[in-house]
């Protein structure tokens, strides 16, 4: 394995864990990829929702990177589009550098939690979003990830919105809160989603992803949608490692492999 960073434009950090070309495994010199997303209510990048979780990607035989967008613990509230730029440049990043990466370009991948969930969800419902072509680099339809996996993740601006989210992404302009109010945002050329919530989910409500699943469905999306009874929000990968235990909640992680590698047909 080596260890790969990249500082993209605008300083957001880029690391990746990429698995060794090997004689000894022909066919899997190339291999999709996975764009890893901590939460952290856009003021910072919690590390429960990043390395616990790029370990399970990349033991299932991907190409793992983790993103650390910009928040407002080092930039100055409200963020805007700062972050969904750094998403989209991390996944053109790996896309035009795919060779040297070792990574299939049609097969990128976006996971994010909670906050992070709803910054996954932008690169794939706001990549085309006109307020992006004033960056010298856009446009950004070429960003676009090719499925998504969303955890417990921010979604409305609305009603059941996390609030802290959204004031740090948006402020207090209503322009751009709906703009970033994702479940008004869907279209019927996006790639297939994954999400998972727990019910009890005191901080981003349940509501959140069913909003979304409501709006895929009305578009004809492909998703699959798990809801958990019982759980706390942040619960990561449900291990002791990360402080939430859970073995049913864990059953996560398996059900999205399983998922992942039947979108991308890749298994190891």
């Amino acid at each position: 394995m080596r260890l790969y960073e990249h500082t993209l434009p605008g300083g957001a950090r880029l690391v990746g864990y990429l698995r060794d070309v090997s004689d000894k495994m022909p066919g899997y010199d190339i291999r999709p990829a996975v764009v890893v997303m901590p939460g952290g209510g856009y003021e910072y990048c919690s590390d429960r929702e990043a390395d616990p979780v790029a370990m399970n990607f990349l033991n299932a035989g991907y190409q793992v990177f983790t993103l650390y967008y910009t928040v407002a613990e080092t930039t100055p509230a409200p963020l805007k589009f700062a972050p969904l730029l750094d998403a989209l440049r991390a996944v053109r990043h790996i896309r035009q550098n795919a060779a040297s990466l070792c990574v299939q370009p049609d097969k990128i991948a976006v996971c994010g939690f909670s906050a992070g969930g709803h910054l996954a969800a932008s690169t794939a419902l706001l990549c085309k979003e006109s307020a992006l072509n004033a960056q010298p680099d856009a446009p950004f339809a070429d960003a676009c990830p090719n499925a998504v996996v969303l955890a417990y993740p921010v979604i409305t601006s609305g009603e059941y919105s996390h609030q802290g989210s959204i004031d740090n992404l948006a402020g207090t302009d209503e322009a751009l809160r709906k703009t970033f109010s994702l479940e008004n945002q869907t279209r019927r050329d996006l790639p297939p989603f994954f999400i998972w919530h727990t019910v009890e989910d005191g901080a981003v409500p349940v509501q959140n992803s069913l909003l979304l699943a409501q709006a895929l469905t009305r578009d004809g999306v492909s998703y699959e949608l798990h809801l958990f009874p019982h759980g706390e929000h942040g619960s990561s990968t449900c291990t002791n490692e990360v402080g939430s235990p859970s073995a049913h909640n864990a059953a996560w992680v398996g059900l999205c492999l399983d998922w992942l590698a039947g979108v991308f047909s890749f298994r190891i």
